[in-house]
């Protein structure tokens, strides 16, 4: 028996979706084919970071003098995501030589308007990921056809301004529309039911095979960190994302010697401020509680009331980390301690790994 993030996907019997951000990928790719070579290719195909090659047929596409755009239907499978259906289009034109891949946020995608975010304040809301998939893509294309690859890329997405009223976006400050996201290009589809149901099949897996060690990981990032850290096999790993109690309710009742929570910073102070479910429409980062860590851990009183007003958690924890103070090592001190009083007297010996958004360890507790 199969186990790892994959045969839990499996085991849901739900259908996976892909991300903005590959849609995004999959139109630019178009789009940018066509303005070289007068041809849009339908479907496009477009590499995953983890290397899947899926298809993408197109719903729109035009062409004019300097540009070309195309767009792809957004499918996120049998997750209850916001943009399920959402036109992401992406219209391409060349760019000044040496300028290599700006991106503009066209109607529907956001502007970063304050700090804490992974992206500069008034860049686009086009993640990290999504930005090197399309780079790299763009480059390949560009390859193809002997030219440098020089290009402004406007990402859109119809509807976003009114989808993006739906999510956080508008507290976290990306104003005007929604956020271009994905760290692998998939989305993974959470029926609460069928997602905790795999949680418990991945934890009976490790124990058949005889494994004293497993980790309970958030997503991909915090996986991979995981894996660097402990050399964990494939089938000691969970796919915990949001469910916390969860993993932890089931190792009360079938304990496995040690287990390892990995995750990102904000996620992973929700459990250190007691919450076993850590989605965003059911917790969210106490900033209350962070800025009381903060000054336990030595912080004056200007760097508390910064850490109180963050306008995130990773924001939160950059300012503690340039001034010295340990919020990282406190938060997955206090999640750890959360997961131990939910674990009682299991057998289990517990630590934490918080990162940030690239898979920096930012804290560490056990």
């Amino acid at each position: 028996m199969s186990g790892g993030r994959s045969a839990q996907l499996e085991r849901t019997g739900l259908r996976h979706g892909w991300t903005t951000g590959a849609c995004a990928t999959a139109a630019a790719t178009a789009a940018y084919t066509a303005l070289l070579g007068g041809e849009f290719p339908d479907p496009v195909t477009i590499t995953l970071p983890k290397g899947q090659r899926p298809a993408f047929a197109l719903a729109v596409e035009e062409r004019g003098e300097g540009w070309a755009m195309a767009g792809v239907v957004k499918d996120a499978g049998d997750d209850p995501d916001v943009t399920h259906g959402a036109l992401v289009r992406a219209t391409v034109r060349h760019g000044a030589p040496g300028t290599g891949v700006v991106f503009r946020a066209g109607p529907g995608v956001g502007t970063v308007t304050r700090p804490g975010l992974p992206l500069v304040v008034g860049e686009p809301a086009v993640n990290p990921v999504p930005r090197t998939m399309m780079r790299d893509h763009v480059a390949e294309v560009a390859a193809r056809y002997g030219t440098l690859g020089d290009v402004e890329i406007t990402v859109a997405i119809d509807g976003g301004e009114e989808l993006a009223r739906r999510t956080w976006n508008p507290r976290l400050g990306i104003l005007g529309g929604l956020s271009v996201l994905g760290t692998t290009g998939i989305v993974v589809p959470y029926s609460c039911s069928a997602w905790i149901d795999s949680i418990r099949r991945g934890v009976d897996v490790a124990r058949a095979a005889g494994r004293t060690h497993v980790a309970g990981c958030t997503g991909s990032t915090s996986e991979k960190v995981a894996v660097a850290v402990h050399g964990l096999p494939e089938d000691a790993l969970l796919d915990m994302g949001d469910f916390a109690g969860a993993v932890l309710k089931y190792l009360r009742r079938h304990p496995v010697p040690r287990l390892t929570i990995a995750g990102g910073f904000a996620k992973l102070s929700k459990l250190a401020a007691g919450h076993l479910d850590l989605h965003s429409s059911r917790s969210q980062v106490d900033k209350g509680f962070l800025a009381d860590l903060a000054r336990r851990g030595g912080a004056d009183e200007a760097l508390t009331e910064a850490v109180a007003t963050a306008n995130t958690g990773l924001q939160a924890v950059q300012l503690c980390l340039a001034q010295g103070v340990p919020l990282g090592d406190l938060v997955a001190e206090a999640a750890r301690h959360t997961a131990t009083g939910v674990l009682r007297e299991a057998p289990v010996a517990v630590d934490v790994i918080c990162v940030d958004r690239a898979g920096t360890i930012v804290g560490r507790a056990g």
